[in-house]
């Protein structure tokens, strides 16, 4: 059996993969209003539980790109649904913070593969005009998932408890499973592609097969590289935007805002929703532009500005009495840096040699768990002794320091010479 356009297929899974990965990433911090209470958890040990997941996580980006690279994206995509699915039903059992710090730190041992193997899927099957587009998707279903999340599992907790919030969300991975090993094989190998698909993958690889598609390199020498530093640190500095909105946000609404449980379940929905709308968008301008003949990076690199110059408007969220006010900025900050991001992973596709995108991407990746683990303890620290209203004051700098960062550090596509020869 042949499927038409089965390239698109697999980007749907993949956008799947991401909406399981972030629903089950934000169980915890739905009912976190719930189960800091329950448990006594104060904001410091709470941020202290985030950072256990954060750690992993970090590690493990470096750790899972080695793994996609040496044994594929069809295995290690597996394996990596199949441990986070499992880590995250465990939190059910949690009696103590120790306990949620130690599952957490599971979950995040098995979630960061997920991109890593996305970004690699993205080499693989699509040609450059179509890469942010994928990218857009993948970075889509995290806010997707988010979105699905926010009133589904606020739902299971009001109606059961928080403790089935956790085992109903990781039952969906063990799901995707079947789906993934039945349908991913790579073009060349794929039982079910049609020959006109295939060959239309090979002449646009052909056409544009990256810079030294076929180079190697030592792992660590990608670091000699500025575009190397350059991605890595725009992702240090912004990417703990998103997790703060990941994880604070719906204590920040029911804490200082005065939402119930139930208003943070019906609305706070919406940043997530606006950050999906970015992904998208983000994806579909600057691929506007590569059909336009624009060169990729240039292209990336034109669309990422305006994003960042939205950023500065998080100080609003701080001083605005207005609920409903700070809700519509978080809304617009939420857009504006996932389309940064989406932008952002896909100069990685665009100026790195398809065969060490995996290790490339966990490399950069790292920047954005070391900054993360960072801003989170940061966080934890001003809202238990201080207030929310000083981080957003620095959320809105973020994003302009990464942009300058990145201009002065990433030029032009890295030029690799096959060393394995």
């Amino acid at each position: 059996m042949r499927i038409p356009h089965l390239r698109w297929y697999i980007a749907a899974l993949l956008f799947l993969a991401t909406v399981i990965n972030y629903i089950d990433r934000q169980t915890l911090s739905i009912v976190a209003p719930i189960l800091t209470r329950e448990l006594h958890i104060r904001p410091t040990e709470y941020a202290a539980i985030l950072q256990a997941f954060l750690i992993a996580y970090t590690v493990m980006y470096v750790v899972s790109g080695i793994i996609v690279d040496r044994f594929g994206t069809r295995l290690s995509l597996f394996a990596f649904m199949a441990w986070w699915s499992v880590s995250n039903m465990l939190h059910a059992f949690a009696t103590t913070g120790m306990h949620l710090g130690a599952f957490r730190f599971l979950l995040g041992i098995g979630e960061s593969g997920n991109f890593m193997a996305a970004f690699k899927v993205t080499s693989e099957w699509y040609p450059p005009k179509e890469r942010a587009l994928v990218n857009g998707l993948v970075q889509a279903g995290a806010a997707v998932g988010a979105i699905i999340a926010t009133p589904l599992v606020t739902w299971i907790a009001l109606t059961w408890g928080w403790r089935p919030a956790f085992v109903v969300t990781g039952a969906f991975g063990l799901v995707w499973l079947a789906l993934w090993w039945a349908i991913y094989y790579l073009p060349a190998e794929h039982p079910f592609i049609t020959e006109a698909e295939r060959t239309l993958i090979e002449q646009e690889k052909a056409k544009d097969p990256g810079p030294g598609d076929q180079a190697t390199i030592p792992y660590f020498d990608l670091l000699k590289y500025p575009q190397t530093w350059g991605l890595l640190l725009a992702r240090f500095f912004s990417d703990p935007v998103w997790w703060f909105y990941l994880f604070w946000l719906p204590k920040y609404l029911v804490e200082k805002r005065g939402f119930s449980m139930a208003e943070m379940g019906m609305l706070a929905w919406l940043p997530y929703l606006s950050a999906d709308l970015g992904s998208i968008a983000g994806g579909l301008w600057s691929g506007h532009l590569v059909k336009r003949n624009w060169t990729p990076l240039r292209a990336r690199t034109f669309t990422l500005l305006p994003f960042a110059a939205v950023m500065p408007l998080s100080l609003v969220i701080a001083y605005t009495p207005s609920s409903t006010v700070a809700l519509a900025i978080v809304c617009l900050v939420t857009f504006a840096h996932m389309g940064w991001k989406t932008n952002m992973a896909t100069v990685t596709n665009d100026i790195y040699p398809t065969r060490i995108i995996g290790s490339v991407a966990g490399m950069l990746a790292f920047g954005t768990g070391l900054g993360g683990t960072l801003f989170t303890s940061l966080t934890g620290y001003l809202v238990e002794f201080y207030s929310y209203n000083a981080i957003f004051i620095v959320m809105g700098f973020l994003h302009p320091i990464a942009y300058v960062v990145y201009r002065l550090l990433v030029r032009e596509p890295v030029s690799i010479k096959d060393r394995s020869k």
